[in-house]
Parts: structure tokens; sequence; C-alpha cells
């Protein structure tokens, strides 16, 4: 981070800032605008596009920022970009489209509006950063093909646990460890918490009950590890992955088998209840004995497996390290490999009746799971980035899990249609792609 810095700092001393344009009003949304607003040489956003403005006029409240304008036609906003002064529009297609605009953060944590969002930054070649792991466990696989195509970056962020973790993954093997499980922490999981049950915290934490409620059903790891999976190679060991109870992060490589982690070439998975309660890890394999000697040395233990840990991650606060990777050196932190490795898959969070309509992500009727993508597309499941505003033909079980043919799909949703053409390009079963 200290190369992007630097460069940053020279963009700021030339008068060149790195423009933003941003997708979103919400918890992501605000803390980025408050990182580029006091915290980022050499970048700003010039314009935040969100379907209702009113949202928009309270996060620059709660930033202190008060010098912008309302837009509504791509003239108006170049100009207020080139004075400098932030814009304000409810047209995402203007917003990606603006000359000077140089990278699209997409942070609304939304399946279908996240993906006309990303898709009309591609098309004005700009690059795409996804503060959304809803959308990216999803169609990231499709999208990246799309922005291969452009010539322009489509990345995962730092600050969220998949980016943290890419970063850590990295960093293991060029201190000569081979990776084999990339972990996250986790206080609770319960697959029946609903909008109703999490209203109070979501309150105290300024975000919204559904949001709030997929961290607590399990579906934001999922999405989370999903979007980490197609970017590194590694599956999962079982559907919903095993998250086995462990008492501190330091003892994480005892819960896990090494033979079979061998075996897999690597996983991703997740740790429940561990001390101390935040951040990420990666276990780490050396069969070098001086490289052993050294690490027993330095209080990481016997070996062979080594656990590497991050205790924080801190979206959206390192979300401009990654707005600049791609802007100036076109790197992404995170982004997928080529066919999908996992999916996010749906299941009944309680009883479904026939006729009943399903209300998507962090909602009251379904909760969302991962599973090898080989797996879920052998069996027909309906991931649950599509599964918003379907409707239920038959009565299901709690815990049941969906497919297809279990629902009709709605109309005219590009989400589906970015769907089609993944599943057309990566045919299923595949080979699951070796680790890296």
């Amino acid at each position: 981070m200290i190369i992007v810095d630097h460069a940053l700092r020279e963009r700021a001393a030339q008068g060149n800032d790195v423009v933003v344009a941003l997708s979103g009003a919400g918890f992501a949304a605000q803390g980025l605008v408050m990182q580029l607003h006091d915290a980022a040489p050499g970048m700003r956003v010039g314009v935040i596009a969100n379907r209702t403005l009113e949202t928009v006029h309270g996060l620059l409240r709660e930033v202190g920022i008060d010098d912008y304008v309302v837009v509504d036609d791509p003239d108006a906003l170049a100009a207020a970009i080139d004075r400098c002064q932030l814009a304000v529009t409810t047209d995402y297609a203007m917003a990606c489209a603006a000359e000077r605009v140089d990278a699209v953060v997409e942070a609304t944590g939304e399946v279908e509006h996240g993906a006309r969002v990303t898709l009309a930054a591609i098309a004005a070649r700009k690059h795409v950063i996804l503060v959304n792991a809803e959308l990216d466990s999803t169609l990231g696989p499709i999208l990246k093909v799309k922005a291969d195509e452009a010539g322009v970056v489509l990345t995962d962020t730092d600050g969220d646990q998949p980016g943290v973790l890419m970063n850590l993954m990295r960093e293991a093997q060029f201190r000569g460890f081979r990776p084999l499980l990339l972990g996250n922490i986790k206080s609770l999981l319960d697959h029946r918490r609903t909008p109703e049950t999490q209203a109070a915290f979501a309150a105290n934490v300024r975000q919204r009950p559904k949001m709030i409620t997929s961290f607590a059903d399990g579906t934001k790891i999922s999405a989370e590890m999903c979007t980490l999976a197609n970017g590194t190679g590694f599956g999962v060991g079982a559907r919903g992955m095993w998250g086995p109870t462990c008492d501190h992060v330091d003892n994480a490589k005892g819960c896990f088998d090494l033979d079979m982690l061998l075996e897999s070439g690597g996983l991703v998975d997740y740790i429940l209840g561990a001390e101390p309660s935040f951040g990420v890890f990666v276990l780490g394999y050396s069969e070098e004995p001086l490289r052993n000697f050294y690490m027993k040395v330095y209080k990481m233990g016997d070996g062979p497996l080594y656990t590497f840990y991050v205790p924080y991650h801190l979206s959206p606060i390192e979300t401009p390290g990654t707005i600049a990777r791609a802007v100036l050196f076109g790197d992404a932190t995170l982004t997928p490999i080529g066919a999908p490795v996992c999916d996010v898959i749906t299941a009944a969070k309680f009883d479904l009746a026939a006729g009943d309509v399903l209300d998507g992500i962090g909602g009251f009727k379904a909760y969302g799971s991962i599973d090898n993508a080989a797996t879920a597309r052998a069996e027909d499941l309906l991931p649950m980035g599509l599964s918003d505003g379907c409707v239920v033909r038959r009565d299901l079980p709690q815990d049941h899990w969906l497919t297809f043919a279990d629902v009709e799909l709605p109309d005219d949703r590009v989400s589906l249609q970015l769907w089609a053409e993944q599943v057309e390009r990566f045919p299923m079963p595949v080979p699951v792609p070796a680790a890296r």
C-alpha cells in the first residue's frame, strides 16, 4: 500500500485526482465517501448515483458535505466534476459514462440493480470495484468475461473478508507456505433469523435489517466465501462448509484434518465462536525443516501447518486502496479466475406454501448456503442471488434446497440473462481448478 500511497500523492500534486462514481448510499457507501473526503489524497468521489436522492442527502449530512449539486444531464455532471464539486443523480448509466470518471464502485448489495450498474460501467470502459459479494458470488465469472473483453478491471474490495483473505493468501505464498485453507471467523449462525429478529441490532449499527439478517442467517458468509472460492480455485469440503467450533484462532489448525486438506488442494471454510472474534485466517503448510525451525523460534508452533491471522477487516475504510490498485496499476484485489468453483444455493428458511413469493437475501423466506458449483448445477439448484421475486410452485418443507423447477422466475431480469450466459459459457461439471 506504500506504493499506492506514493502514486496517489503524485496524482494529487499534479491536480489529477482519481475520480470515482459511486453506486449506492448505504452503510458501505457512506464509509467510502468519508474516506475519500478526508483520508485519501489524489482521489475523490465525482458522482453518487442512487435510486432515492433523499438517502444521498442523508449520507452527505452524516459525512459533513454540503457543497454538492443534483444533476440530471451529462453536461451538468461533467461541469460539476470539472470544478471539483460532488454531483448527485438517480441516473447510474449517466454516472458511469461520465468521461472524467476512472472507476465505478458498486456498493448497493443488490444483485439485479448491481448487475445493471456493473454492465453500464463495463460498457463505458470503467474499472469496477464490487462492494457487493451478493452480486460477485452469483454472476462474478460472467461479469469478469465482459470486463476482460472491455479491457477493464473487475475486482472485489480490500477490507471485506474475501479481499483480506486474498491478500493474506498471497503473503503466505510469498513467505514460502502453501495455503490449504482460507478461513473466516463467525460468532453466530442461525438460519431462522429474519429482518424482524434483527431490526434492533440493525438500527444500532445503522444498517438495513435485511443486510444484518444475511449476516446472521449464514447467507453473507456463503456469498463472501463463494467470491473467494471463485477467485482462488478453492472449493468447499461440504455443503455450507464445516464451520467447526473453535476457542481461539491460533487453534484453528487443529480443527481441520491435515490429510484431508492436502488431498483437497485447498478449501474455503470458517470457524465458529473463536477469539478474537473478528478477522480472517489462512492455514499455510510447509515441509521445509529450516523454515519450520524459524517458525518455531518465532513462536508460530511446530508445524507443518501454521495459522496466519489478520485481526480486522475494515470495509469500506480500505476500499480506496482497491480503487487505486485498479486505476493506477490495473491490479485486482480479488477477481474470478474462470469457471465458477462455488455457488450460493437457496434453502427454505421455514415451510413454504405454493404461491409464496421469495423475498431474497436477508429476507423472511430463504437463506443461502455455499456449495461446489458442479454439484449445484448437477442438481439444478436455485442461486440465492436470483431468488428475489421468485414464486414458489408447490409446498416445500423447511430447509428444502430449492431447484429452478420449484419456482416461477420473474420476468425482465438482467441478472437472469447473465446467469444464462454464465451457464452457457461455463458448462458443468468441470474439474475444480487447481489451487494456486
